[in-house]
């Protein structure tokens, strides 16, 4: 049904006969409740087709996201097309390389990319929001909950077998979320990781950005830096630091980095978790390992080390 949507729109905006051809190739490793597709038709440039459900309530904020985003000046896609009482849009088409893909790369070949992206951020960080954009709720101690949650119900337990009541009665936790949720006075992206940033005519290009909300700049720091999909080195890490002090004209608190890193890699070992488990994505499965090192070389010497290590050393070694 979704293909066939998406079809009949690209045929509309192009003012195609029924008969010219158009190819639909699906874009996968998309775990956002969404159908995304890469379509060609003949003699036209390519479009990324989106259709979209409301059982994800983000969902329905891309469009006007995306406009707004664009209005000031980031590298977002361009929407080409959109039908709100369909549930389908038509963007630009960057091209399918993106920041996962230098992972295996030197530093030089990298850095021109990060420095865009990471310029992107710092840029994000001085919009003012208008009071018609509607967003998601911003990051409060409750959001934060959440996801800790989240991270117990679908990694702790239902992936790893184990009991998480200590963990989740764990003052610390309580402690992490509060301290977290109480300032939201930022955009942030919300999942500003290599997979959503596309590397297009020399530049990172931002996509899936429907969860934009207010929050804390350095969550999105932290997803970047500590990316288990690119598993940084200790250097590497480093260095994006070096790099976001430069561009920012500052460094982050370590300590609410850290929180913010620590939060980060529980809300991504949860989804991949739940991706793996619920939707049978296995691509996931492979970057469970490299999050949870991540997460335990965070929580050294914190209150939470002695209640996650024995958890997240028996998954590292699977």
């Amino acid at each position: 049904m979704a293909a066939d949507t998406l079809l009949t729109a690209v045929r509309a905006h192009l003012q195609l006969q029924p008969d010219h051809t158009v190819i639909l190739e699906p874009i996968k490793r998309g775990a956002s409740g969404r159908t995304v597709v890469r379509l060609k038709a003949e003699g036209h440039p390519p479009f990324i087709g989106i259709h979209y459900t409301m059982e994800r309530k983000d969902n329905r904020f891309f469009l006007p996201v995306a406009h707004f985003l664009r209005k000031n000046r980031l590298n977002v896609p361009e929407v080409l097309y959109d039908n709100p009482g369909r549930h389908i849009a038509l963007v630009e088409d960057l091209g399918e390389q993106d920041l996962h893909s230098l992972a295996d790369q030197p530093w030089e070949e990298r850095e021109p990319y990060y420095r865009s992206a990471l310029e992107q951020l710092d840029r994000l960080f001085y919009i003012r929001l208008p009071r018609d954009l509607e967003l998601s709720p911003p990051f409060g101690p409750e959001t934060y909950a959440w996801e800790q949650d989240y991270f117990i119900d679908n990694f702790v337990e239902r992936h790893l077998g184990l009991d998480g009541t200590a963990l989740r009665e764990h003052e610390e936790l309580s402690r992490l979320s509060k301290n977290l949720g109480a300032s939201h006075r930022n955009l942030v992206h919300r999942d500003f990781q290599s997979q959503n940033l596309i590397l297009h005519e020399g530049k990172a290009w931002i996509i899936d950005f429907q969860g934009l909300r207010l929050g804390r700049q350095e969550y999105d720091l932290a997803s970047l830096i500590y990316d288990p999909y690119l598993d940084h080195t200790a250097e590497d890490q480093n260095k994006l630091l070096d790099l976001w002090e430069e561009i920012s004209e500052e460094r982050p608190v370590p300590e609410l980095l850290r929180d913010c890193a620590i939060q980060r890699l529980m809300q991504a070992l949860g989804a991949y978790a739940f991706i793996l488990h619920e939707q049978r994505i296995d691509w996931y499965a492979q970057h469970i390992s490299a999050g949870a090192k991540l997460l335990l070389a965070q929580v050294e010497n914190t209150p939470l080390e002695d209640v996650l290590r024995p958890i997240l050393e028996g998954a590292v070694e699977k």
